[in-house]
C-alpha cells in the first residue's frame, strides 16, 4: 500500500509547476484529479518543442512528467453548473492544489475561504512565482524568471566574462524542484490535520525554492558580504585539493573527484590509477602538503587519466574507497545501472519516465500513465453520483467535456 492511498487531491493548475506536486502525490499513491480547462484543457498540453527537441503525436513527455498517474476532467468552471461540480469535488477532497493568481482565484471564487466554505477541513495548497507575501505577489512568473534567474543561479552559474547568462539545463528544471517541495509541504500538513485536526494553507514559490536550492551559497555569502563566484570553466575545482574536481579521460570523457579530505583518499587513488610511487612521495605526504602542491598533483593526474578511456578507469576505480562519478549526459544517466537498480526510471504507459525521488520500503514507485484530456469525466462524474442524463446535459451544455 502506498502511504497516500486514500488521499484525494483536486488539482486546478496548470503548466509544469504545481502540477508536478500532484504528480509527485500521485506518485505517493493519491487520488489525483486534475480540473483542466473545459475547452483548451492545460495549455502544457500544447508544448510539443523545447529547444531543438520536438514531438510529434503522443505519448508527449512533455505533459506526461508532472501530469503522470492523474485523472483528468474537463470543466468550466465559471458557470453555474460547473460550480457545481466544482464543489462536489472540494467536498470529497482532502487537498486543494492550485496555481491560479490572486486576480483569477478570486474571480473564480477559488480562494481560501471560498473552497474552505464548502469544505472547512481540507488542506489548501498553492504554488506561485514570488511568494504569497509582498508587492509583487499577485504577479506571475515561470521557472527560468523566478527560480533561475531572480533567485541568483544564472548568475552564479554563468562563467565570468561570458555574454548573457548561461539558462538552465533543461526545461521545468526549476518547476521540478520546487513541485517536489510543494508536495512535501502537502504531505507534511496533511499530517498535522491527521493529528491536531487543524488545516493549513500551504505555499511554495519559484523564488524561495531557487534560493533555497542555492541556500549554502546565500548563507556564505550573506556572512561573508561576498556573491558567491562560480568555477571559470577548464579550471581545476580547488585551488587546495587535487582530488576534488574534473579529469578528462582518453576518450575525451570526464571523472569527478569529491574527495573532500585528500591526504585519507591519496594512497588509494594512486594504486587505482597505477601509481603507487606517488603515494610515498613527499610532495602528497600530509593534507598540509597536498596542498601546498595542489599544482603538482593536478598535473600528474591529468596525464594519467588522459591515458586511459572512462570504461577502462571506471573498472579500475571501482575499489576507490572515495567519492567520484563519471560525468553523464541525460542517455547516459538513464542508462546508468546504477539509476535502473534502484528503480530511479519507471514505466508510465508507453514512456519512460523519471520517478520522484521519494521511496518507501525499498520499493520501486510504480507510475501511472498522463491522462488524456478529459479522459476520466465522466467516470469523474459518475462517483459524485450524476447519472448519464445528468452528464449528457453538462457535455452538450459545455460545462464538461
Amino acid at each position: 500500500m502506498k502511504p497516500l492511498e486514500g488521499i484525494r487531491i483536486l488539482e486546478v493548475a496548470m503548466y509544469g509547476f504545481v502540477p508536478s506536486a500532484g504528480a509527485v502525490l500521485a506518485d505517493w499513491g493519491a487520488d489525483v484529479v486534475k480540473v483542466e480547462h473545459a475547452v483548451t484543457g492545460d495549455p502544457q498540453r500544447g508544448l510539443r518543442q523545447t529547444g531543438t527537441f520536438k514531438v510529434e503525436g503522443d505519448p508527449n513527455p512533455n505533459v506526461a512528467h508532472a501530469n503522470r498517474g492523474k485523472r483528468s476532467l474537463g470543466l468550466n468552471m465559471a458557470t453555474p453548473e460547473g460550480r457545481e461540480v466544482l464543489d462536489a469535488l472540494v467536498k470529497e477532497a482532502d487537498v486543494f492544489l492550485t496555481s491560479f493568481l490572486p486576480a483569477s482565484r478570486a474571480r473564480l471564487r477559488i480562494d481560501v475561504d471560498d473552497i474552505r466554505a464548502v469544505n472547512p477541513h481540507i488542506v489548501y495548497a498553492r504554488g506561485s512565482a514570488l511568494g504569497p507575501r509582498g508587492p509583487e505577489s499577485d504577479k506571475g512568473g515561470y521557472d527560468m524568471t523566478a527560480f533561475w534567474a531572480r533567485a541568483g543561479t544564472a548568475v552564479t552559474i554563468t562563467p565570468p566574462g561570458t555574454e548573457g547568462l548561461i539558462t538552465p539545463p533543461g526545461p521545468a528544471y526549476g518547476d521540478t524542484v520546487s513541485g517536489t517541495n510543494l508536495a512535501g509541504g502537502i504531505a507534511a500538513a496533511l499530517l498535522r490535520r491527521e493529528r491536531t485536526g487543524e488545516t493549513s494553507v500551504v505555499d511554495v514559490s519559484l523564488l524561495g525554492s531557487g534560493l533555497w536550492a542555492l541556500g549554502h551559497s546565500i548563507g556564505l555569502s550573506l556572512h561573508l558580504d561576498r556573491a558567491w563566484e562560480g568555477v571559470t570553466p577548464n579550471a581545476h575545482g580547488s585551488p587546495s585539493n587535487p582530488l576534488s574536481g574534473l579529469y578528462r579521460t582518453a576518450d575525451d570523457r570526464y571523472i569527478s573527484f569529491v574527495m573532500l579530505q585528500p591526504a585519507k583518499f591519496w594512497a588509494n587513488v594512486c594504486h587505482c590509477l597505477g601509481r603507487p610511487e606517488l603515494a610515498d612521495d613527499p610532495r602528497f605526504a600530509t593534507a598540509d602538503s597536498i596542498a601546498a602542491h595542489t599544482q603538482d598533483a593536478v598535473k600528474i593526474l591529468r596525464e594519467v587519466i588522459a591515458g586511459r578511456s572512462l570504461a577502462e578507469w571506471s573498472e579500475r576505480l571501482a575499489s576507490l574507497d572515495g567519492p567520484w562519478a563519471p560525468v553523464q549526459d541525460t542517455l547516459q544517466a538513464a542508462a546508468d545501472a546504477q539509476v535502473r537498480a534502484n528503480g530511479y526510471i519507471g514505466q508510465a504507459g508507453d514512456l519512460e519516465l523519471v520517478s520522484s525521488p521519494v521511496q518507501f520500503d525499498v520499493e520501486d514507485t510504480v507510475l501511472g500513465a498522463a491522462p488524456e484530456f478529459a479522459a476520466q469525466t465522466e467516470e469523474i462524474l459518475s462517483e459524485l453520483g450524476y447519472d448519464w442524463d445528468r452528464i449528457l446535459a453538462l457535455k452538450a451544455g459545455g460545462v464538461v467535456t
